[in-house]
C-alpha cells in the first residue's frame, strides 16, 4: 500500500457509498427506463451468464482494467436481480450482503471465533461439514456431500467440483500416479468400446475418460475448465494464422494439402513459443 492509499476502513466506507449510489441509480432506471422496466428475473438470466463469462475472459487476458469493468457489469446484474426481488417484497441487496457475511462468519470459526487455525485442506473439510450442518438445520432430508454444485454448471467445472466434494469425504485416490493410471485404464476401455461400434458404449466410455481427466486436473491443481479454455485459445490463434498465411497466397484451408496445413500449424506454434520466450526474457536493468 502506498502512503497515498486510503486505509482499509476508508476504502470500505467509500465502497459503501458507491454501492449506495449504484442502488439509487438502479431505482431510477427501474422507474424511468422502458427497457429496465420490462425486465424480470427470467429475462435477465442470459445477461448474468454472459457477464460471468466476460469476467473469465478478462481473467484469461490478465487485463486488470478490463477485469474491473467486467466485475462492475456482473455486480450490476446482482443489484438488478436483488432489486427485482425487493419489489416482490422478498429480499433486497442488503439481505444478500448480510446473508453471505453471516455465512462466512459461521463457516470460519477459526477466524471469527475460538480454536486453532487449520491448514488449507482441513479448513475445506471443516467448511463442508459446517455446510452439511446448515442444510440439516434447514430441514433438508439426507443432504449429500455432493450437494451445492449447480446442475446447469459447465460439465468440466461440475465434474471437478463433484470430485473435490467426494474427495473431502475420503473417496479419492492417494497419489497422482493412481489417477494417471486410471486415465490409461479409461483409454483402454474407450478403445474396446470403439472396436465394438456400439455408440452408446462409446459415449459412456468417453464420458468416463473425460471425468477421469477432470480428476487428474484437480490433482495437478490445474482447473480443467481453465486448461481447456487455454487450449481453445491456442487453437483459435493458430488456425487464424493458417487462414491468414493461406489467404496471402490466394488459397484457403479447404484447398491446402495436409502437409501445407501441418507446416503452417508448426509455424504458428514456433511463433508463439518465440513470443513467449521473448516476454519471459528479462529486460535491461
Amino acid at each position: 500500500m502506498s502512503p497515498s492509499d486510503p486505509v482499509p476502513e476508508e476504502r470500505d466506507l467509500a465502497a459503501g457509498r458507491e454501492l449506495a449510489r449504484l442502488l439509487a441509480i438502479m431505482r431510477l432506471l427501474r422507474s424511468g427506463c422502458p427497457w429496465d422496466r420490462a425486465q424480470d428475473l427470467r429475462s435477465l438470466r442470459p445477461y448474468l451468464v454472459e457477464e460471468t463469462f466476460e469476467v473469465l475472459d478478462a481473467l484469461d487476458a490478465n487485463d486488470l482494467g478490463q477485469l474491473r469493468e467486467e466485475l462492475g457489469d456482473l455486480l450490476f446484474q446482482i443489484v438488478f436481480q436483488s432489486h427485482l426481488t425487493a419489489e416482490r417484497g422478498a429480499f433486497g441487496m442488503g439481505d444478500v450482503a448480510r446473508g453471505i457475511a453471516d455465512k462466512l462468519i459461521s463457516r470460519h470459526p477459526h477466524v471469527f471465533g475460538e480454536g486453532e487455525t487449520p491448514d488449507a485442506e482441513t479448513a475445506l473439510r471443516n467448511w463442508a461439514a459446517l455446510k452439511k450442518i446448515e442444510r440439516q438445520r434447514k430441514g433438508e432430508a439426507n443432504p449429500s456431500a455432493l450437494d451445492g454444485v449447480p446442475r446447469d454448471a459447465p460439465a468440466l467445472l461440475r465434474a471437478e467440483r463433484l470430485g473435490e466434494k467426494a474427495a473431502r469425504t475420503g473417496f479419492d485416490w492417494t497419489a497422482v500416479a493412481q489417477v494417471r493410471a486410471k486415465v490409461d485404464e479409461e483409454l483402454g476401455e474407450l478403445d474396446a468400446a470403439m472396436a465394438t461400434g456400439d455408440r452408446r458404449r462409446v459415449e459412456e466410455e468417453l464420458g468416463d475418460l473425460l471425468f477421469t481427466l477432470c480428476n487428474l486436473a484437480r490433482w495437478l491443481q490445474t482447473p480443467a475448465e481453465d486448461a481447456l479454455r487455454g487450449a481453445i485459445a491456442r487453437f483459435d490463434r493458430r488456425f487464424r494464422h493458417i487462414e491468414a498465411r493461406l489467404a496471402a497466397e490466394g488459397s484457403s484451408p479447404d484447398r491446402a494439402s495436409a502437409a501445407e496445413l501441418q507446416a503452417l500449424w508448426d509455424e504458428a506454434k514456433r511463433i508463439e513459443q518465440n513470443e513467449t520466450s521473448a516476454a519471459e526474457r528479462p529486460g535491461p536493468a
